[in-house]
């Protein structure tokens, strides 16, 4: 009896080590999650939700932050031996060039499935929008009446001559919307549009989305093509004179009576050798999810893909507006022949 008493202990005290041992393990496991990010967005609003999922699930999230050029060509060297995750870049083009340089995997989730409307990501699920911006037009409030402007292609006629501004044919947002001109008019209409456009310009293209405001304002032009959410920023800067620049400018969504306003994202997608594949899906769900998406709305001026969210206020103030609900996969695939078309219009 004594020594089966003595077995009996000696089984539990084993047991219970071996349990301690698991959950020491369990333990260990967990402060080992992370998940590793190459971003080129470089806001507060990011890191706030890094943060924030860090918190909630335990995941440490390890930032490299680069532009999209020098991300794309680094995971490129890395090739196999990338510790890579998750890449989140600007602009539908990045992200369809990484999708065909194989840099990236398709992956399933049906939360973003769900959430995330078909034309914000990419058809094979190898990247998925995580906010919108509009590419809208600015004008100067004390010398344009906003009757007068309508689409994109209006900006091409006579009128407009000498009053344009906008940024050089190398920036993506300018190669994307003019590959949505190609999608939508043809690429005959393309090279019209962009010679006519190359006319209109006030000075040769040059300086960000901000400069463009503050170029229209300085009375360098009349009109400026941008993001939306640039002057969002503007608006609620710690610099009083760009506020001041902000407030001089009316915005105006064109198209609106046609296809819509042309829409962009910023976007992610889980790498081609990711060594934490579950948590790259789990991070990207999280960036899509209610509570981070209002954290992209209110603190960056971006509109959510999550149709559940509302726009921040302010952008609810400009009004609501018809977007162009192109598939945003056709940007990426018509990028070389909107650069092709740049250069011999002599958009510089």
């Amino acid at each position: 009896m004594k020594k089966l008493m003595f077995g009996m202990i000696a089984l539990i005290m084993f047991n219970s080590c071996k349990n301690g041992s698991n959950d020491e393990n369990s333990q260990a496991e967990a402060q080992n999650q992370e998940v590793n990010v190459y971003t080129h967005r470089h806001y507060e609003a990011d890191q706030e939700l890094f943060k924030k999922f860090e918190e909630q699930t335990g995941i440490k999230v390890n930032v490299i932050n680069s532009n999209a050029d020098e991300l794309i060509q680094k995971m490129s060297m890395e090739g196999e031996q990338s510790p890579a995750d998750v890449l989140i870049t600007v602009d539908a083009g990045r992200l369809t060039r990484a999708k065909d340089q194989g840099l990236l995997q398709p992956i399933e989730s049906e939360t973003l499935e769900s959430t995330i409307p078909s034309h914000l990501k990419d058809a094979e699920n190898y990247w998925f929008g995580i906010t919108k911006r509009a590419r809208i037009i600015a004008y100067a409030k004390d010398r344009v009446n906003p009757e007068e402007l309508t689409t994109y292609e209006d900006l091409a006629t006579d009128k407009w001559e000498d009053k344009i501004l906008i940024r050089s044919s190398s920036n993506i947002y300018n190669q994307s919307l003019l590959a949505s001109i190609i999608v939508n008019n043809g690429e005959d209409g393309a090279k019209e549009w962009t010679r006519d456009m190359v006319e209109n310009m006030a000075r040769s293209p040059k300086g960000s989305d901000r400069d463009q405001v503050k170029a229209v304002v300085a009375g360098e032009g009349d009109l400026a093509i941008l993001n939306s959410y640039y002057v969002g920023q503007m608006l609620n800067s710690s610099d009083p004179e760009e506020v001041e620049t902000a407030k001089k400018v009316g915005l105006h969504f064109p198209n609106q009576d046609g296809r819509g306003t042309h829409i962009n994202v910023s976007g992610a997608g889980v790498a081609k050798y990711a060594p934490n594949k579950d948590n790259a899906i789990r991070f990207i769900e999280f960036l899509v999810s209610e509570e981070a998406q209002e954290v992209f709305a209110n603190l960056n001026y971006e509109y959510p893909v999550n149709p559940n969210v509302e726009p921040a206020p302010l952008l609810q103030e400009w009004g609501e507006f018809k977007e162009d609900t192109l598939n945003l996969s056709k940007l990426g695939e018509n990028n070389k022949k909107a650069v092709v078309i740049f250069d011999e219009a002599g958009w510089k």
